[in-house]
Protein backbone atom coordinates (compact mmCIF):
# COMPACT_ATOMS: atom_id res chain seq x y z
CA UNK A 1 0.00 0.00 0.00
CA UNK A 2 1.33 3.73 -0.96
CA UNK A 3 2.23 5.94 2.17
CA UNK A 4 0.68 8.72 2.22
CA UNK A 5 0.72 11.93 4.89
CA UNK A 6 -2.43 13.95 6.08
CA UNK A 7 -2.82 16.26 2.71
CA UNK A 8 -5.40 18.38 5.27
CA UNK A 9 -2.33 19.23 7.37
CA UNK A 10 0.47 19.47 5.24
CA UNK A 11 -1.34 19.21 1.62
CA UNK A 12 2.23 16.65 0.45
CA UNK A 13 1.69 13.28 -0.22
CA UNK A 14 4.25 10.55 -1.18
CA UNK A 15 4.04 8.22 -4.26
CA UNK A 16 4.26 4.66 -4.29
CA UNK A 17 7.45 4.31 -5.28
CA UNK A 18 8.53 6.72 -1.79
CA UNK A 19 8.45 10.15 -3.89
CA UNK A 20 7.58 12.80 -2.33
CA UNK A 21 5.02 14.96 -4.67
CA UNK A 22 4.33 18.67 -4.91
CA UNK A 23 1.76 20.55 -3.09
CA UNK A 24 -2.05 19.55 -4.39
CA UNK A 25 -3.32 21.52 -7.15
CA UNK A 26 -6.43 22.35 -5.45
CA UNK A 27 -5.81 21.67 -1.42
CA UNK A 28 -8.40 22.21 0.83
CA UNK A 29 -8.42 26.05 2.37
CA UNK A 30 -6.57 27.70 -0.44
CA UNK A 31 -8.62 29.16 -2.96
CA UNK A 32 -7.57 28.84 -7.11
CA UNK A 33 -6.57 33.31 -7.02
CA UNK A 34 -4.02 32.58 -3.70
CA UNK A 35 -0.68 33.42 -4.93
CA UNK A 36 1.42 31.74 -1.87
CA UNK A 37 4.68 34.24 -3.07
CA UNK A 38 2.61 37.49 -2.71
CA UNK A 39 1.40 36.37 0.13
CA UNK A 40 4.33 35.74 2.29
CA UNK A 41 6.05 38.37 0.87
CA UNK A 42 2.91 40.95 1.95
CA UNK A 43 3.12 39.74 5.41
CA UNK A 44 6.93 39.40 6.16
CA UNK A 45 6.86 42.98 4.63
CA UNK A 46 3.91 44.12 7.48
CA UNK A 47 6.47 41.85 9.62
CA UNK A 48 9.82 44.83 8.75
CA UNK A 49 7.12 47.68 8.92
CA UNK A 50 5.80 46.41 12.34
CA UNK A 51 9.19 45.78 13.57
CA UNK A 52 9.96 49.48 12.75
CA UNK A 53 7.38 50.94 15.65
CA UNK A 54 7.63 47.67 18.13
CA UNK A 55 10.84 47.74 18.79
CA UNK A 56 12.52 50.18 16.45
CA UNK A 57 10.43 53.53 17.53
CA UNK A 58 10.33 51.98 21.09
CA UNK A 59 13.80 51.89 21.67
CA UNK A 60 14.75 55.09 19.18
CA UNK A 61 12.82 57.12 21.38
CA UNK A 62 13.57 55.88 24.38
CA UNK A 63 17.11 56.34 24.24
CA UNK A 64 17.47 59.48 22.50
CA UNK A 65 15.36 61.57 25.38
CA UNK A 66 16.94 62.62 28.68
CA UNK A 67 16.69 59.69 31.22
CA UNK A 68 14.06 60.82 33.00
CA UNK A 69 11.71 61.27 29.91
CA UNK A 70 13.21 57.44 28.83
CA UNK A 71 9.90 55.23 30.06
CA UNK A 72 7.21 58.09 29.14
CA UNK A 73 8.49 58.30 25.47
CA UNK A 74 8.72 54.29 25.28
CA UNK A 75 5.12 53.58 26.90
CA UNK A 76 3.71 56.02 24.39
CA UNK A 77 4.86 54.76 21.10
CA UNK A 78 3.81 51.12 22.83
CA UNK A 79 0.26 52.61 23.55
CA UNK A 80 -0.05 53.86 20.27
CA UNK A 81 0.97 50.90 18.16
CA UNK A 82 -1.72 48.63 20.75
CA UNK A 83 -4.60 51.11 20.13
CA UNK A 84 -4.35 51.63 16.39
CA UNK A 85 -4.88 48.12 15.78
CA UNK A 86 -7.95 48.08 18.07
CA UNK A 87 -9.21 51.26 16.23
CA UNK A 88 -7.53 49.79 12.61
CA UNK A 89 -9.98 46.51 12.94
CA UNK A 90 -12.76 48.27 14.62
CA UNK A 91 -13.61 51.30 11.64
CA UNK A 92 -10.45 52.42 10.43
CA UNK A 93 -9.58 49.86 7.64
CA UNK A 94 -12.51 50.43 6.37
CA UNK A 95 -12.95 54.67 6.46
CA UNK A 96 -9.03 54.26 4.94
CA UNK A 97 -9.90 51.26 2.47
CA UNK A 98 -13.25 50.68 2.11
CA UNK A 99 -16.50 52.07 0.11
CA UNK A 100 -16.52 55.52 -0.69
CA UNK A 101 -18.75 57.27 1.78
CA UNK A 102 -17.05 60.84 0.38
CA UNK A 103 -14.69 61.72 -2.02
CA UNK A 104 -12.18 62.06 0.84
CA UNK A 105 -13.54 59.18 3.28
CA UNK A 106 -14.38 55.73 3.14
CA UNK A 107 -17.89 54.08 4.84
CA UNK A 108 -16.65 53.09 8.73
CA UNK A 109 -17.29 49.71 9.35
CA UNK A 110 -15.09 46.57 11.06
CA UNK A 111 -12.40 44.31 9.16
CA UNK A 112 -13.35 41.17 12.02
CA UNK A 113 -15.44 38.82 10.17
CA UNK A 114 -14.11 35.26 8.96
CA UNK A 115 -16.40 36.14 5.48
CA UNK A 116 -14.47 39.86 5.32
CA UNK A 117 -10.85 38.49 6.05
CA UNK A 118 -10.24 35.62 3.96
CA UNK A 119 -11.96 37.01 0.69
CA UNK A 120 -9.31 38.14 -2.13
CA UNK A 121 -8.37 41.56 -1.27
CA UNK A 122 -9.15 44.77 -3.12
CA UNK A 123 -7.31 48.37 -3.36
CA UNK A 124 -9.08 50.65 -4.12
CA UNK A 125 -11.98 48.81 -2.79
CA UNK A 126 -14.60 51.29 -4.87
CA UNK A 127 -14.09 51.40 -9.04
CA UNK A 128 -14.67 55.04 -10.46
CA UNK A 129 -16.46 55.87 -13.73
CA UNK A 130 -16.27 58.82 -15.68
CA UNK A 131 -19.25 61.13 -16.40
CA UNK A 132 -20.88 59.08 -18.80
CA UNK A 133 -20.62 56.20 -17.16
CA UNK A 134 -17.64 54.49 -18.46
CA UNK A 135 -15.32 52.69 -16.78
CA UNK A 136 -11.61 54.77 -15.49
CA UNK A 137 -10.31 52.82 -12.81
CA UNK A 138 -11.04 49.29 -11.77
CA UNK A 139 -10.40 47.73 -8.55
CA UNK A 140 -7.06 46.03 -8.36
CA UNK A 141 -7.11 42.63 -6.82
CA UNK A 142 -4.05 41.48 -5.14
CA UNK A 143 -3.43 37.35 -4.77
CA UNK A 144 -3.54 37.51 -1.20
CA UNK A 145 -6.91 37.77 1.25
CA UNK A 146 -7.98 40.70 2.93
CA UNK A 147 -6.35 39.78 6.27
CA UNK A 148 -2.87 39.96 4.71
CA UNK A 149 -3.85 44.12 3.71
CA UNK A 150 -6.03 44.85 6.67
CA UNK A 151 -2.70 43.56 8.71
CA UNK A 152 -0.14 45.58 6.20
CA UNK A 153 -2.06 48.69 6.07
CA UNK A 154 -2.20 48.72 10.22
CA UNK A 155 1.77 48.94 10.56
CA UNK A 156 1.52 52.06 8.82
CA UNK A 157 -1.05 53.35 10.46
CA UNK A 158 0.12 52.73 13.83
CA UNK A 159 4.19 53.74 12.45
CA UNK A 160 2.82 57.23 10.95
CA UNK A 161 0.83 58.05 14.80
CA UNK A 162 4.25 57.07 16.32
CA UNK A 163 6.35 59.50 14.27
CA UNK A 164 3.87 61.98 15.22
CA UNK A 165 4.58 61.56 18.96
CA UNK A 166 8.47 62.24 18.12
CA UNK A 167 7.62 66.06 18.19
CA UNK A 168 5.80 66.25 22.13
CA UNK A 169 8.47 63.68 23.62
CA UNK A 170 9.63 65.01 26.88
CA UNK A 171 6.46 66.46 28.33
CA UNK A 172 2.84 65.50 26.70
CA UNK A 173 0.93 63.11 29.77
CA UNK A 174 0.34 60.08 28.93
CA UNK A 175 -3.19 60.37 29.40
CA UNK A 176 -3.72 62.70 27.43
CA UNK A 177 -1.67 60.64 24.37
CA UNK A 178 -4.00 57.66 25.13
CA UNK A 179 -7.21 60.28 23.94
CA UNK A 180 -5.51 61.73 21.51
CA UNK A 181 -3.38 58.97 19.18
CA UNK A 182 -6.88 56.95 18.77
CA UNK A 183 -9.14 60.16 17.43
CA UNK A 184 -6.01 61.80 15.05
CA UNK A 185 -5.42 58.01 13.37
CA UNK A 186 -9.89 58.18 13.10
CA UNK A 187 -9.99 61.83 12.14
CA UNK A 188 -6.90 62.60 10.12
CA UNK A 189 -4.87 59.99 8.96
CA UNK A 190 -8.10 57.85 7.41
CA UNK A 191 -8.87 61.02 5.35
CA UNK A 192 -5.31 61.36 3.84
CA UNK A 193 -5.04 57.50 3.16
CA UNK A 194 -8.38 57.40 1.61
CA UNK A 195 -7.73 60.44 -0.69
CA UNK A 196 -4.49 59.32 -2.01
CA UNK A 197 -4.67 55.53 -1.95
CA UNK A 198 -7.96 54.11 -1.44
CA UNK A 199 -9.83 55.87 -4.38
CA UNK A 200 -10.44 58.98 -3.29
CA UNK A 201 -10.25 61.81 -5.45
CA UNK A 202 -6.45 62.97 -5.12
CA UNK A 203 -6.29 59.28 -6.17
CA UNK A 204 -8.55 59.21 -9.41
CA UNK A 205 -7.08 62.71 -9.96
CA UNK A 206 -3.52 61.31 -10.54
CA UNK A 207 -1.70 62.94 -7.49
CA UNK A 208 1.47 59.90 -6.68
CA UNK A 209 2.13 58.82 -3.50
CA UNK A 210 3.98 55.87 -3.92
CA UNK A 211 4.64 54.52 -0.07
CA UNK A 212 3.25 57.63 2.23
CA UNK A 213 5.59 60.20 1.47
CA UNK A 214 2.26 62.36 1.72
CA UNK A 215 -0.03 59.84 3.62
CA UNK A 216 2.49 59.13 6.06
CA UNK A 217 5.02 61.69 6.46
CA UNK A 218 3.95 64.71 5.11
CA UNK A 219 1.16 64.02 7.60
CA UNK A 220 2.86 63.02 10.51
CA UNK A 221 5.33 65.95 10.22
CA UNK A 222 2.74 68.66 9.90
CA UNK A 223 0.57 66.89 12.77
CA UNK A 224 3.39 66.58 14.71
CA UNK A 225 4.66 70.57 14.41
CA UNK A 226 0.73 71.85 15.35
CA UNK A 227 0.43 69.59 18.43
CA UNK A 228 3.95 70.58 19.56
CA UNK A 229 2.65 73.98 19.22
CA UNK A 230 -0.86 73.73 21.23
CA UNK A 231 1.10 71.09 23.85
CA UNK A 232 3.83 74.11 24.70
CA UNK A 233 7.19 73.85 24.76
CA UNK A 234 9.50 71.93 27.83
CA UNK A 235 10.91 73.12 30.94
CA UNK A 236 14.08 75.36 29.72
CA UNK A 237 16.14 73.27 31.71
CA UNK A 238 15.29 70.05 29.82
CA UNK A 239 15.57 71.77 26.53
CA UNK A 240 18.43 73.56 27.01
CA UNK A 241 20.07 69.97 27.84
CA UNK A 242 18.45 67.61 26.13
CA UNK A 243 21.52 64.81 25.06
CA UNK A 244 20.26 60.80 24.79
CA UNK A 245 20.56 58.71 27.46
CA UNK A 246 21.80 55.95 25.44
CA UNK A 247 23.75 56.54 22.46
CA UNK A 248 24.28 52.73 21.26
CA UNK A 249 20.85 51.52 21.81
CA UNK A 250 19.54 54.63 19.62
CA UNK A 251 21.72 53.59 17.20
CA UNK A 252 19.93 50.23 17.53
CA UNK A 253 16.43 51.24 17.26
CA UNK A 254 17.27 53.65 14.11
CA UNK A 255 18.92 50.45 12.09
CA UNK A 256 15.52 48.70 12.47
CA UNK A 257 14.08 51.76 11.13
CA UNK A 258 16.43 51.68 7.81
CA UNK A 259 16.52 47.62 7.84
CA UNK A 260 12.24 47.87 8.15
CA UNK A 261 11.82 50.26 5.46
CA UNK A 262 12.41 47.23 3.33
CA UNK A 263 9.01 46.05 3.72
CA UNK A 264 7.97 49.91 4.56
CA UNK A 265 8.51 50.45 0.41
CA UNK A 266 9.10 46.98 -0.47
CA UNK A 267 5.71 45.67 0.41
CA UNK A 268 3.85 48.75 -1.69
CA UNK A 269 3.46 46.83 -4.56
CA UNK A 270 1.30 44.37 -2.82
CA UNK A 271 3.36 41.66 -4.93
CA UNK A 272 6.69 40.14 -5.08
CA UNK A 273 7.77 41.29 -8.39
CA UNK A 274 9.90 43.78 -9.81
CA UNK A 275 8.51 46.89 -8.59
CA UNK A 276 9.13 45.36 -4.92
CA UNK A 277 13.00 44.75 -5.96
CA UNK A 278 13.71 48.31 -7.40
CA UNK A 279 11.93 50.09 -4.97
CA UNK A 280 13.71 48.32 -2.34
CA UNK A 281 17.03 49.25 -3.79
CA UNK A 282 16.48 52.61 -4.30
CA UNK A 283 15.73 52.75 -0.61
CA UNK A 284 18.66 52.06 0.47
CA UNK A 285 20.38 54.24 -2.09
CA UNK A 286 18.56 57.73 -1.03
CA UNK A 287 19.10 56.79 2.93
CA UNK A 288 22.94 56.01 2.48
CA UNK A 289 23.07 59.15 0.09
CA UNK A 290 21.40 61.36 2.68
CA UNK A 291 22.94 60.00 5.54
CA UNK A 292 26.74 60.92 4.08
CA UNK A 293 25.12 64.07 2.75
CA UNK A 294 24.38 65.29 6.44
CA UNK A 295 27.08 64.41 7.83
CA UNK A 296 29.69 65.44 5.44
CA UNK A 297 27.65 69.41 5.85
CA UNK A 298 27.89 68.28 9.63
CA UNK A 299 31.65 67.92 9.06
CA UNK A 300 32.08 71.08 6.97
CA UNK A 301 30.22 73.41 8.57
CA UNK A 302 30.57 72.42 11.97
CA UNK A 303 33.93 71.04 11.73
CA UNK A 304 32.97 67.51 13.51
CA UNK A 305 30.18 64.54 12.15
CA UNK A 306 27.33 63.69 14.81
CA UNK A 307 25.62 60.23 15.36
CA UNK A 308 22.28 61.75 15.60
CA UNK A 309 22.76 64.33 12.36
CA UNK A 310 23.99 60.64 10.93
CA UNK A 311 20.56 59.48 12.09
CA UNK A 312 18.46 62.35 11.37
CA UNK A 313 19.84 62.34 7.85
CA UNK A 314 19.26 58.58 7.67
CA UNK A 315 15.36 59.37 8.36
CA UNK A 316 15.41 62.29 5.98
CA UNK A 317 16.44 60.04 3.18
CA UNK A 318 14.05 57.14 4.11
CA UNK A 319 11.20 59.52 4.21
CA UNK A 320 12.32 61.34 0.55
CA UNK A 321 12.30 58.37 -1.45
CA UNK A 322 8.63 56.61 0.04
CA UNK A 323 6.75 58.68 -2.27
CA UNK A 324 8.88 57.68 -5.23
CA UNK A 325 10.70 54.40 -4.75
CA UNK A 326 9.30 52.23 -6.92
CA UNK A 327 8.71 54.96 -9.44
CA UNK A 328 11.86 56.16 -9.85
CA UNK A 329 15.33 55.06 -11.63
CA UNK A 330 18.45 53.95 -9.05
CA UNK A 331 20.40 57.60 -10.49
CA UNK A 332 17.16 59.41 -9.36
CA UNK A 333 17.07 58.14 -5.70
CA UNK A 334 20.62 59.09 -5.57
CA UNK A 335 19.92 62.69 -6.88
CA UNK A 336 17.16 62.61 -3.72
CA UNK A 337 19.38 61.20 -0.96
CA UNK A 338 21.58 64.42 -1.95
CA UNK A 339 18.40 66.84 -1.71
CA UNK A 340 16.80 65.23 1.22
CA UNK A 341 20.10 65.21 3.11
CA UNK A 342 20.48 69.03 2.53
CA UNK A 343 17.91 71.41 2.49
CA UNK A 344 16.22 69.52 6.16
CA UNK A 345 19.64 69.68 7.15
CA UNK A 346 19.58 73.50 6.15
CA UNK A 347 15.75 74.02 7.44
CA UNK A 348 16.80 71.99 10.56
CA UNK A 349 20.62 73.62 11.45
CA UNK A 350 20.28 77.06 9.95
CA UNK A 351 16.65 78.47 9.26
CA UNK A 352 15.74 77.05 12.46
CA UNK A 353 17.85 79.11 14.64
CA UNK A 354 16.65 82.20 12.48
CA UNK A 355 12.83 81.71 12.19
CA UNK A 356 10.79 83.22 14.98
CA UNK A 357 7.85 80.52 14.47
CA UNK A 358 10.09 77.39 14.77
CA UNK A 359 11.89 78.47 17.46
CA UNK A 360 8.47 79.50 19.19
CA UNK A 361 7.79 75.31 18.38
CA UNK A 362 8.90 73.18 20.31
CA UNK A 363 9.46 70.20 18.41
CA UNK A 364 11.28 67.83 20.23
CA UNK A 365 13.27 65.53 17.21
CA UNK A 366 12.47 68.03 14.45
CA UNK A 367 10.14 65.54 13.21
CA UNK A 368 8.57 68.80 10.99
CA UNK A 369 12.23 68.90 9.46
CA UNK A 370 12.57 65.24 9.04
CA UNK A 371 9.26 64.19 7.95
CA UNK A 372 7.36 67.10 6.70
CA UNK A 373 10.01 68.99 4.91
CA UNK A 374 11.92 65.42 3.66
CA UNK A 375 8.43 64.23 2.73
CA UNK A 376 7.29 67.15 1.00
CA UNK A 377 10.56 67.12 -1.29
CA UNK A 378 10.25 63.68 -2.60
CA UNK A 379 6.39 64.20 -3.56
CA UNK A 380 7.30 66.94 -5.54
CA UNK A 381 10.33 65.26 -6.74
CA UNK A 382 8.65 62.03 -7.88
CA UNK A 383 6.16 64.48 -9.74
CA UNK A 384 9.72 65.13 -11.61
CA UNK A 385 10.83 61.85 -12.42
CA UNK A 386 8.62 59.07 -11.95
CA UNK A 387 9.27 57.17 -14.99
CA UNK A 388 6.46 55.94 -17.28
CA UNK A 389 7.19 52.03 -17.11
CA UNK A 390 7.97 51.84 -13.41
CA UNK A 391 4.83 54.05 -13.73
CA UNK A 392 2.59 51.08 -15.06
CA UNK A 393 4.41 48.36 -13.64
CA UNK A 394 2.97 49.38 -10.50
CA UNK A 395 -0.72 47.87 -10.17
CA UNK A 396 -1.95 50.58 -7.92
CA UNK A 397 -1.24 53.55 -10.38
CA UNK A 398 -3.59 55.32 -12.52
CA UNK A 399 -2.67 54.05 -15.68
CA UNK A 400 -0.75 56.72 -17.99
CA UNK A 401 0.91 58.28 -14.69
CA UNK A 402 4.72 59.53 -15.91
CA UNK A 403 7.10 62.90 -14.24
CA UNK A 404 7.15 66.37 -15.86
CA UNK A 405 10.60 64.88 -16.93
CA UNK A 406 8.98 62.07 -18.54
CA UNK A 407 6.37 64.15 -20.55
CA UNK A 408 3.89 64.36 -17.44
CA UNK A 409 3.64 68.03 -18.01
CA UNK A 410 3.65 70.92 -15.68
CA UNK A 411 0.16 69.33 -14.59
CA UNK A 412 1.79 66.99 -12.47
CA UNK A 413 3.61 69.05 -10.43
CA UNK A 414 0.18 70.87 -9.86
CA UNK A 415 -1.07 67.82 -8.78
CA UNK A 416 1.38 66.92 -6.37
CA UNK A 417 1.15 70.66 -5.24
CA UNK A 418 -2.38 70.34 -4.21
CA UNK A 419 -2.00 67.06 -2.92
CA UNK A 420 0.66 68.06 -0.45
CA UNK A 421 -1.44 71.42 0.54
CA UNK A 422 -4.78 69.15 1.12
CA UNK A 423 -2.43 66.72 3.57
CA UNK A 424 -1.40 70.10 5.33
Amino acid sequence: MPRTINTHLLFTAISPTGEILAYDSDPPMLPKWLNKGDNTWQLIAATLVGLQSMPGLVILYGSIVKKKWAVNSAFMALYAFASSLLVWVSVGYCMAFGEKLLPFWGKAGPALSESYLVKRSSLPATAHYYNNGTLETTRVEPFFPQAAMVFFEFTYAAMTVILLAGSVLGRMNIKAWMAFSPLWLIFSYTVGAFSLWGGGFLYQWGVMDYSGGYVIHLSSGVSGFTAAYWVGPRLKCDKERFSPNNILLMITGAGLLWMGWSGFNGGQPISSGISAAISILNTHICAATSLLMWTFLDVIFFEKPSVIGAIQGMMTGLVCITAGSGVVQCWAALLMGIVSGSIPWFTMMILHKKSALLQKVDDTLGVFHTHAIAGLIGGLMTGVLAVPELCDDNITSIPGQKGTAYGGGIGQMFKQLAGAMFII
